[in-house]
């Protein structure tokens, strides 16, 4: 229940500050003074699209048992504020959230019906009134209907895997083979991690091999002064152990690179320059070995993916059949019991259709492919008369209906906003809906905007809207102010004295 609204600068509305009542709350005031705009902006307080919004709006509600959130605990009121500035942004409890949010969070508390509103008679609303209906007298439909739910949310996922694997499948040939020839042209090289850096080293020395050559050839007849140097320092009487060490060294150098002249001399070069040409290759391709090989391993999975497909779409295919089966079968169930049961809702509807001057409604049912709520396909025909056919006051008056008919069955008091739902109906017509109305208010706190004297005389509260100039103001009546404006109403902003003894009579 909505307790309180705050708003600041809304187009004509420079601030309004107002305290609801849990009832029949009913704004009515001259066209074009700004009923509409008032009502739109405590909706887009809820996350509905609005054409214009306020700099401020705030609200103060009392949150329904049943509501919920992951994210929010609600003990205590909830404050909801849209704040316009450089741009526009919702707040639950000083906590953003995006309108997005706020339109799930209270899309089954909060309801807005216009007179170009034709959603509340689409067939998926229909079959979820039907559906509230049986529930409250048969606890065992509301369990089928949640297992077939489940088992339909099931079957869907396994239909978009069965997508994705035919999908797959489409190019899976093409697929295939340049994956085989990709890990055939990988394994022909067969690389080894640090083999592109040794060869590498190997090659740098080859380009050195013929200067090795030269260089030893330079040092013969080296070691022929060995002994001359010794004989040096014996006359000398120096030590000479430092050139012996270092005629040492440089023997086992000599010999050292002997050895690897040796060595290289038995290497094909030109085997060594191709195996470095293709690792080269393949490390142009997939960035380095390493990384060769990883490519070659999730080639070989998708190879084993590619072999599998088909057994996999095989057993995909047995399984959606088996829960489509059953689906149709449970489905069956649901709508046997829809029919059986919708005679006793069509009375119940009837009811309140006699009452707003309506004639009897019969549920038409047809079958449609497997979809959440099973085959069903749901419309309503009054009398003789399709839904389609009929006009504006007609088509307000079943909605009203509808809604009386499914009220008291969810169980927390939601909000109802209605703009001009007595638009176009006769006398006896308007007041028929407003005492509906009336009745609906036990279970509902309802804003209706109307231009009619019956329903503004049944209001528990009654604003008025006015404007002078570019400024627009609302207030609530009392008393007198009340007889002033249904006289209004009846006859116009000098109302006769006629007039206002009719609004004092029917505001008894």
């Amino acid at each position: 229940m909505i307790q309180r609204v705050h708003l600041k600068e809304l187009i004509s509305f420079k601030n309004v500050a107002l305290d609801f009542e849990d009832s029949l709350i009913v704004i009515t005031g001259p066209s074009g003074a700004g009923k509409s705009i008032l009502m739109g902006a405590i909706l887009g307080c809820f996350g509905y699209n609005q054409p214009s919004y306020a700099a401020l709006c705030e609200l103060s509600l009392s949150p329904p048992e049943s509501l919920f959130h992951d994210a929010y605990v609600f003990e205590d009121d909830i404050i909801l504020k849209s704040i316009k500035k450089d741009k526009l942004r919702f707040f639950l409890n000083d906590q953003l959230i995006s309108k997005r949010g706020l339109q799930e969070l209270f899309e089954n508390h909060v309801r807005y019906l216009s007179v170009r509103d034709k959603s509340t008679i689409s067939s998926q609303n229909l079959l979820n009134i039907l559906d509230d209906s049986i529930m409250q007298e048969d606890h065992l439909y509301g369990n089928l209907l949640a297992g077939y739910r489940e088992k339909y949310a099931r079957y869907i996922l396994l239909q978009e895997q069965l997508e994705a694997i035919e999908q797959k499948e489409q190019n899976a040939n093409e697929l295939l083979e340049f994956a085989k020839f990709e890990v055939e042209k990988i394994e022909s090289i067969n690389p080894k991690i640090g083999e592109d850096e040794e060869l590498l080293k190997i090659k740098s020395r080859l380009s050195q091999l013929d200067k090795i050559k030269d260089t030893l050839g330079s040092l013969e007849g080296l070691f022929e002064l060995e002994s001359k140097v010794h004989e040096l320092h014996r006359l000398l009487d120096k030590d000479a152990t430092y050139f012996a060490d270092a005629f040492d060294q440089l023997r086992a150098n000599i010999e050292d690179a002997t050895s690897l002249q040796e060595e290289l001399g038995e290497l094909d070069i030109e085997q060594i320059l191709d195996r470095i040409e293709k690792l080269s290759s393949l490390k142009n391709r997939y960035g380095s070995l390493e990384q060769t090989l990883e490519h070659l391993h999730k080639k070989k999975e998708e190879i084993e993916t590619f072999v599998h497909i088909k057994s996999d779409k095989e057993q995909l295919n047995k399984e959606i059949a088996l829960l489509r089966d059953s689906l149709q079968d449970e489905a069956q169930k649901i709508s046997q019991t829809r029919q059986s049961k919708a005679k006793d809702i069509e009375k119940i509807l009837g009811g309140y259709l006699e009452r707003l001057k309506l004639h009897h409604a019969t549920f038409l049912f047809a079958c449609d492919a497997l979809g959440e709520s099973g085959i069903d396909t749901l419309d309503l025909s009054l009398g003789s008369s399709k839904i389609e056919t009929l006009s504006g006051g007609e088509f307000n008056r079943l909605k009203i209906a509808l809604l009386a008919s499914a009220s008291g069955k969810q169980g927390d008091r939601g909000v109802l906003i209605l703009d001009e739902i007595d638009a176009n109906v006769s006398g006896d017509e308007s007041i028929a809906i407003a005492q509906m109305l009336k009745q609906l208010s036990k279970d509902y706190q309802i804003f209706a905007i109307s231009h009619q004297p019956h329903l503004s005389s049944k209001a528990d509260q009654h604003l008025l809207v006015t404007k002078q100039g570019s400024q627009s103001e609302v207030k609530i009546l009392s008393g007198n102010e009340r007889i002033t404006e249904i006289a209004r109403i009846i006859d116009g902003k000098e109302p006769t004295s006629e007039a206002l003894e009719f609004a004092k009579k029917i505001l008894g």
